[in-house]
């Protein structure tokens, strides 16, 4: 299709924001012929400040288009690319990812690169009330096959793949711990007891790290589709992953997981307290015979995840109180924050 036709097929009305599917149909013509098999439409069924996610369909087909929140600008090409790359590069392994079909780093298609990826049939479940139906047994078998995902992906030779080059893991945990420190500083607007001295600590016990890794960065239950059976068929949501320390992805797991009993507001996922789900020693117990990882510093690894978290939330506490958040529930995260950092200074006290 020339310009002069996409020009001339303007966006229908029910084109969601973000997405001009004349455009959209007219790139996929090219960079994934036969694909498409007649007229767009899509709607948006993930939003918010990180990438959007839209189901795409020509009424018989469905896909997945994932781009940059409205508005953003800066490295969106860099982000779109890094997602359909690992996604991409998983593919013939047996880490489950959806299939990609094409990726558009040209932000004059739509005003933001994007990629397309197969929509696969699943369940990411979130809250208690999705999976107590389900039953006690068949909630441990879904949460053991999570855990099982997590050892299969830090299983995978990032050089067997094509992506030695995704990130720099020489020092990574160094880096985490003062990026985390600068982020905090940045959000600075009140004295937080115990926090310096959980980045005293962080900094003076980092650990050898283990041989590099493919790490998530935010893995946990409802960033994975699970099907009828109880089989995870999917991995989402990896516009955090890079070449690590694969521990930060099993620390912070647990942490989400704890976050439930912190009293935050009711966005956050209550999954974990569901009758069978694993207990945290179940989950290390199982992760650790199924990638034969030592996981002796562990303590190290948890705190560095409650002192992630504790930034996290403080920065949006800090935006909340200049009037900068727009909805509900910001005004209970600032007081989870100190006793994030407490249980990151026990963490740091704990041995298996």
């Amino acid at each position: 299709m020339s310009d002069q036709e996409v020009r001339d097929a303007a966006p229908g009305h029910d084109d969601p924001p973000g997405v001009d599917l004349a455009r959209v149909s007219a790139y996929l013509a090219d960079a994934a012929p036969g694909l498409v098999g007649g007229p767009l439409r899509a709607e948006v069924i993930a939003g918010g400040k990180s990438n959007l996610t839209y189901l795409v369909s020509d009424g018989t087909g469905e896909w997945v288009l994932r781009r940059p929140p409205l508005g953003h600008v800066l490295a969106t090409a860099h982000d779109m690319a890094r997602e359909h790359r690992v996604i991409t590069a998983l593919g013939p392994t047996d880490v489950p990812v959806p299939r990609t079909y094409a990726l558009c780093e040209d932000p004059g298609v739509i005003g933001a690169p994007f990629y397309l990826m197969e929509k696969v049939e699943g369940t990411p479940y979130r809250t208690v009330s999705q999976v107590e139906p389900l039953g006690r047994d068949r909630t441990r078998a879904i949460c053991e096959r999570m855990v099982d995902t997590l050892a299969v992906l830090h299983a995978v030779d990032p050089a067997d793949v094509a992506l030695s080059d995704f990130g720099r893991p020489d020092g990574f945990l160094q880096r985490q711990v003062r990026r985390w420190k600068r982020q905090l500083d940045a959000s600075y607007s009140r004295d937080l007891t115990g926090a310096e001295e959980l980045h005293r600590r962080l900094r003076l016990s980092v650990p050898e790290s283990p041989a590099p890794a493919i790490v998530h960065g935010d893995f946990r239950l409802d960033n994975l589709l699970v099907d009828g059976s109880g089989d995870v068929v999917a991995v989402l949501d990896w516009e955090m992953a890079t070449l690590g320390d694969p521990l930060t992805d099993l620390a912070l797991l647990l942490v989400y997981q704890r976050l439930a009993t912190f009293g935050i507001d009711h966005t956050l996922p209550d999954v974990s307290t569901a009758p069978g789900y694993l207990a945290d020693g179940e989950i290390l117990d199982r992760y650790s015979v199924a990638s034969g990882r030592n996981l002796s510093d562990m303590g190290f690894y948890l705190g560095l995840a409650y002192f992630k978290l504790a930034v996290i939330l403080e920065g949006i506490h800090c935006r909340h109180t200049r009037g900068q958040t727009v909805g509900a529930g910001f005004d209970t995260v600032g007081a989870a924050v100190e006793p994030l950092i407490k249980a990151g200074l026990d963490a740091l006290k704990e041995h298996r």
